[in-house]
């Protein structure tokens, strides 16, 4: 059974199929930005052993000019 049989079922759209599939493979530019403070983030806490919380790493990420949204909602 291919995918446009399942999705006409379901009534979405191939496009949106299709769409959502190159979304994986080609990221939007905010995920991209999103990226290198993660893997910032998860070094400090490892460095950290593990015991820093968001407000020392918000605050380590600040002193090294990284902007970062504290709050956990898109700026």
């Amino acid at each position: 059974m291919g995918v446009e049989c399942v999705l006409r079922e379901l009534h979405i759209a191939s496009s949106t199929y299709y769409r959502w599939r190159r979304a994986e493979k080609e990221p939007c530019e905010p995920r991209r930005r999103d990226v290198e403070p993660t893997e910032q983030i998860k070094e400090i806490h490892t460095e950290s052993g593990g015991i820093y919380g968001s407000p020392r790493v918000h605050a380590i990420l600040k002193r090294d000019g990284v902007h970062v949204n504290a709050s956990g909602s898109s700026d």
